[in-house]
């Protein structure tokens, strides 16, 4: 049986990068990738996990 994935995008804050990752890996979301925001500051992390 093939493997079903949901994806999610989250807004990264600079200053917290990595505590906002963390969380979201604890949830058992592994990062795609990570591409620039609406604005100079701001990051947008593409994550996804194998549907349950």
């Amino acid at each position: 049986m093939a493997k079903k994935w949901e994806y999610a995008t989250v807004p990264l804050l600079v200053h917290a990068t990595k505590q906002i990752l963390d969380t979201w890996g604890d949830d058992g979301w592994e990062l795609v990738q990570v591409v620039p925001g609406p604005n100079s500051e701001q990051l947008v992390a593409y994550l996804k996990r194998e549907k349950a």
